[in-house]
């Protein structure tokens, strides 16, 4: 498969040059030139593994043969993806039961088998996360032979848990500490990965969704909520920078049956405004008690309008979204606590809120993001209750904060790389 970039058709790559390269070289984002078409009964009585094998298979060819593949992604999704039910035709898809306890461990753990598997070169992962992207990744890479890992993170942002697992982990990850956004974080990686110099000196990669490795894994587990199903699901959605939700529509594209999807967003509402009066402006992010959907700007936009087409009535038929505030959040956190005696984390939250204002009918699956623990403070806030912390998470908690100090400017980040790498 080859992959363009999707400023110019005329950048191409194969998987493993586009893996290895994140985001093109004109800033375009990464797509491939066909969408392979499943046999959705083919993929009936699947494993996990044997059905991202079929999914990823005709994507990764022939940088990755299927025997290969498939070993890969046994060793990658390791743990349970339950759909679960709440309610008559309403379920929570389960995306928490991995290591960092957050839905991002399916495509960071994914990626780092497969960027280990076609690369040879020392490599630099860098990434910026508004939360759970970077311990997911923190731990999906960590001790993978030739790789680095520093991770931009918004300064008094996110939550103690995430902060904890970002800075605890030592070894091969290094966390960077700015002062600012997300989107600040997001635009300093972006800015590094067009230097040309700083790549000669020091080669980068991306683990955002803006890396196919990342992004695409993520389809795999709307096919296997399906599976479970056994009929058509709505998706809700939490949203930020929208690579979830774009890996589920490209899932439907290759043959998934779907109902529809629905975005979910908080304060953060530029993609819910596009949907709404067709046209996109790009904001400064706000901060929210679901902080790792604090995104302004999202990076996958131009993928979604790739996968349903450019005019706003074609994607319109497919997805809508709506915007909640934190007081919002906050309510739905506690009657969802009073009617199920369950807790939800505040992204999940977000998600079902948008249930009562969807207009969507059938089936439906809720994607449940993160385990509450991550935001407990939060959580408690709303509904009395204390999560219990997974054992998972436990760990970095006793451990001592480790992370790097900057100011919000790219020379910063660079002067940092280059510095870091003479050490």
């Amino acid at each position: 498969m080859m992959y363009h970039s999707l400023s110019n058709k005329s950048i191409r790559r194969s998987f493993s040059e586009a893996l290895r390269e994140g985001l093109a070289p004109d800033r375009g984002l990464y797509v491939p030139e066909q969408i392979p078409e499943l046999n959705w009964e083919d993929l009936q009585g699947m494993n996990l593994a044997q059905l991202g094998t079929a999914m990823l298979a005709p994507l990764a060819a022939p940088s990755i043969s299927q025997d290969r593949l498939e070993l890969l992604l046994g060793d990658a999704l390791n743990f349970p993806i339950p759909l679960q039910p709440i309610s008559d035709d309403l379920h929570m898809l389960e995306l928490f039961h991995g290591p960092t306890a957050a839905f991002k461990d399916v495509g960071a753990r994914v990626m780092s088998r497969l960027l280990a598997e076609t690369s040879q070169e020392r490599l630099t992962v860098l990434v910026a996360t508004s939360g759970d992207t970077g311990s997911a990744v923190a731990q999906g890479f960590l001790n993978v032979p030739n790789i680095d890992v520093v991770i931009l993170y918004p300064s008094g942002r996110i939550s103690h848990i995430q902060e904890q697992q970002l800075t605890t982990v030592a070894e091969n990850i290094v966390a960077l500490e700015i002062d600012g956004a997300f989107d600040d974080c997001q635009s300093m990686v972006k800015e590094a990965f067009l230097d040309r110099e700083l790549q000669e000196m020091r080669p980068l990669t991306s683990a955002n969704s803006i890396n196919i490795g990342r992004w695409m894994p993520q389809a795999i587990y709307y096919a296997w909520a399906t599976i479970q199903a056994k009929e058509a699901l709505n998706f809700v959605v939490p949203s930020g920078n929208f690579g979830n939700i774009a890996a589920g529509v490209l899932a439907s594209r290759m043959g998934m049956p779907v109902r529809k999807f629905v975005a979910a967003v908080n304060a953060n509402d530029g993609m819910a405004e596009y949907l709404k009066n067709g046209q996109f402006t790009a904001k400064k992010s706000v901060q929210t008690c679901s902080n790792a959907m604090d995104v302004g700007d999202p990076s996958n936009r131009p993928r979604l309008e790739w996968l349903l087409g450019p005019a706003i009535e074609s994607m319109r038929r497919h997805l809508t979204a709506a915007a909640y505030s934190d007081a919002q959040t906050i309510e739905e956190m506690q009657a969802h606590w009073l009617q199920h005696q369950s807790l939800v984390c505040p992204h999940t939250a977000v998600g079902l809120c948008a249930l009562a204002d969807a207009g969507i009918s059938g089936p439906t699956a809720v994607l449940a993001t993160a385990d509450a623990a991550k935001f407990g403070d939060v959580v408690e806030r709303a509904t009395g209750q204390t999560p219990e912390v997974p054992k998972s998470l436990r760990g970095c908690l006793e451990k001592k904060k480790e992370s790097v100090r900057l100011v919000a400017s790219y020379s910063a980040l660079k002067g940092y790389l280059l510095d870091s790498r003479k050490a």
